[in-house]
């Protein structure tokens, strides 16, 4: 039995990115979030970071991929639009890839791990 997707208006989507995920944006039909890496090495870890959690969800987002920066897009394909998947999906991306540990230096990962190594020790 499949279940209907909730699709969010475009109002929805804004208060909720508003509310839950500041640094994404609604543009095209998909949430978007734009992560700067500054070094191929690190967009390759971010990529690969991105597509395991975006397979253990079984959703897949779109990406744009460039030397120094990944764009994360997100919408529910086969619902037409924005659902709870991309949401969870969202948030999870932003969990993972922002975290640090107790005892790491002040920048989270994304800053730190996927910054150029003269930056890094700065």
């Amino acid at each position: 039995m499949t279940t209907k997707d909730r699709v969010y208006s475009e109002a929805e989507i804004a208060e909720k990115l508003a509310k839950e995920l500041p640094e994404w944006r609604y543009e095209g039909g998909w949430i978007r979030r734009t992560y700067k890496t500054h070094t191929w090495p690190g967009t390759l870890l971010l990529i690969n970071t991105i597509g395991m959690l975006s397979e253990a969800a079984w959703h897949h987002p779109d990406l744009v991929v460039s030397y120094a920066f990944v764009e994360v897009k997100l919408a529910t394909h086969s619902a037409k639009g924005i659902t709870d998947k991309d949401f969870e999906l969202a948030k999870k991306l932003e969990e993972t890839l922002l975290w640090r540990g107790q005892n790491a230096p002040e920048a989270p990962l994304a800053k730190r791990v996927l910054r150029g190594p003269k930056e890094a020790h700065e």
